[in-house]
C-alpha cells in the first residue's frame, strides 16, 4: 500500500507522462524504483505511458485497454501475427518479469 505522499507524487510524475511533459529526471528514478517495489506503481506508470504513445480517445476500445491494465506500453513490443506453430511456442514462453508474483 502506498502511503499518501508517495501516492500525489507518483499521480503527479503519471500526470505529467500522460500529458507528454517534461519530467525530472530524479523522479523518474524514484517512480521507477517505486514501479519495482509496488505491482500498483508499476500499473499506473504504465498506464500513463500508453496515454502519451497512443492518442486514447475517451469510450474507445483503447480507452478500454488501458484502464484495464492490458497491453504493452511500447508499441515495438506488439505482435501483429505469427509466422508458424514455433513463433506461437516462443510467444506463449515469454519471461516474466521479477514481481509476477508479488502482491501489494
Amino acid at each position: 500500500m502506498l502511503s499518501t505522499q508517495y501516492r500525489l507524487r507518483l499521480e503527479s510524475i503519471c500526470q505529467k507522462i500522460a500529458n507528454k511533459e517534461q519530467v525530472d529526471l530524479g523522479d523518474m528514478i524514484w517512480a521507477e524504483k517505486l514501479a519495482k517495489a509496488h505491482t500498483t506503481a508499476r500499473d499506473w506508470l504504465n498506464k500513463a505511458r500508453r496515454q502519451a504513445a497512443q492518442d486514447i480517445q475517451e469510450g474507445s476500445i483503447d480507452d478500454f485497454m488501458n484502464k484495464m491494465g492490458l497491453g504493452d506500453p511500447d508499441p515495438s513490443n506488439y505482435k501483429t501475427g505469427f509466422d508458424g506453430a514455433d513463433d506461437i511456442k516462443d510467444w506463449f514462453l515469454r519471461d516474466k518479469p521479477d514481481d509476477w508474483r508479488q502482491r501489494d
